[in-house]
């Protein structure tokens, strides 16, 4: 079932609210025509959610909630939502929400930024969910404005954020910015690679577009799902033989973004990252290394590696997204927050939502009292 509306509106402009995956599947065409149009990231366009619904092992707890501005027959904006349930509640929040990570709506330049505001009315009066929770929004967000909506579910900003951190600067080329870490960093690579050496035959390479992508998937998903287990982690990525992966790397490579860069020893990958390319930035995915060479940090001497390959070929930025990780922290120029915005969409919602804000209060004076119980005997000093 799909909701239609053109209350208020210009008899050529529509919205509607997609459901079902069949109309999902009708809307591709328009969505990517928006989507190149609009210079949108991966996480915004109709392949990579199409991906993630297509590839779930079932649909039981979760509902799309797709909507659309149209302006005749062509489509102006996209609110890519979904309502899934979590710990007893129904959370609406962005479409392939476990997958992504600069997420939000997609807008044509010609589409004023009131269209999406009536979208999120119409969208939000639908109810079924209890809370709405739109996360990884970037400074310049298009859903940040959802917050001025005077119809539907009124959005604040939440507490909850999160860090990106990048590699970005001026340098020469790669050898430039290789030369300007810490003397331990090289040191570090130096010896990490030596380490390699000895074991054999080592080679880093960026996987050519018409190489076959099976074989180093399937390795990829071996090594993190054993990294995932070591950790007692879970992910819905490498789920059901990590087909939800395949189907999202297919989507970069059909876009004609993906960058594979493997690290391989005598033939056989011992790192891989899985990385696409948009806005002159190289965009870390997926990255993970065997075990086995923990010793000789692979992962890191890929990492170092690609950066260089990313500053040689013109790229201004190497962003790892989304995650706070000592090596992103460690390796980074550059560090932007993202933030949150939240609303409530039941009574069970509403309670739900102030005991999260409560309990987000406590934590915050508990670190207050803390800072100021350690300042206190170096103020008696």
């Amino acid at each position: 079932m799909n909701a239609h509306a053109a209350i208020g509106m210009a008899a050529d402009e529509r919205l509607e609210v997609v459901q079902s995956g069949e109309r999902l599947a009708e809307i591709g065409p328009a969505w990517m025509a928006l989507w190149r149009q609009a210079d949108g990231l991966i996480f915004q366009s109709h392949a990579w959610i199409s991906a993630w619904w297509t590839t779930l092992p079932d649909h039981r707890d979760r509902a799309l909630r797709i909507g659309l501005v149209w302006n005749g027959e062509r489509l102006v904006a996209v609110l890519p939502l979904a309502i899934s349930r979590r710990k007893g509640l129904l959370m609406l929040e962005w479409a392939a929400n476990a997958h992504s990570d600069y997420e939000d709506a997609l807008a044509a330049p010609d589409c004023a930024p009131e269209m999406l505001q009536r979208l999120w009315g119409q969208m939000s009066a639908l109810g079924g969910y209890d809370l709405v929770r739109l996360n990884r929004l970037l400074p310049g967000a298009l859903a940040n404005g959802l917050t001025g909506a005077t119809a539907g579910v009124k959005l604040r900003a939440n507490h909850r954020e999160e860090m990106s951190y990048r590699v970005s600067g001026q340098w020469a080329d790669g050898a430039t910015w290789f030369n300007e870490q810490p003397k331990k960093t090289r040191q570090n690579y130096r010896r990490g690679r030596k380490a390699l050496d000895e074991a054999g035959e080592v080679q880093f390479r960026l996987l050519p577009p018409d190489a076959p992508l099976g074989p180093v998937l399937d390795r990829l998903a071996a090594l993190k799902s054993k990294w995932l287990s070591a950790r007692a982690i879970e992910s819905e990525l490498f789920e059901d033989g990590a087909v939800p992966l395949s189907a999202l790397v297919e989507a970069l490579a059909q876009a004609g973004v993906l960058h594979v860069f493997v690290l391989e020893s005598q033939g056989t990958v011992i790192a891989v990252s899985i990385n696409f390319v948009q806005r002159g930035s190289m965009m870390a995915f997926v990255t993970t290394y065997d075990p086995d060479f923990e010793r000789a940090s692979p992962g890191m001497v890929l990492m170092m590696d690609y950066i260089q390959w990313s500053i040689d070929h013109g790229l201004h930025t190497v962003d790892f997204l989304c995650g706070a990780e000592a090596f992103k922290r460690r390796f980074s120029t550059e560090a932007v927050m993202l933030s949150t915005i939240a609303g409530t969409g039941s009574a069970k919602g509403a309670v739900a939502e102030l005991a999260d804000r409560t309990r987000h209060q406590v934590r915050v004076l508990q670190e207050r009292w803390r800072g100021r119980s350690a300042a206190a005997p170096e103020a008696a000093d």
